[in-house]
């Protein structure tokens, strides 16, 4: 499932930073450890990994809050085959 993938994405992105613990799917993604920078790296991981284009309107805040509203905002962007993947 798309939420799955976008856990472990998070994940990856964490370890690299040196945070190795449980993704917390509903807790914010910058209180967990996510920078800007971090930001930027994951919304491309996940257009890789979704085969998805994420438009300048859907790069805001509340969509990259954590990987619950992410997982939603693929969940949109996707066909039902992409997210589920």
């Amino acid at each position: 499932m798309a939420r799955d993938k976008l856990t472990d994405l998070v994940g990856d992105i964490l370890k690299r930073n040196g945070i190795d613990r449980p993704v917390d799917a509903d807790a914010d993604l910058v209180n967990q450890g996510i920078t800007s920078v971090d930001m930027v790296q994951l919304m491309l991981a996940i257009e890789a990994a979704f085969d998805i284009t994420i438009p300048q309107s859907g790069i805001t805040p509340e969509n990259f809050r954590s990987v619950t509203t992410i997982a939603s905002l693929v969940n949109k962007l996707a066909t039902p085959a992409e997210a589920a993947n």
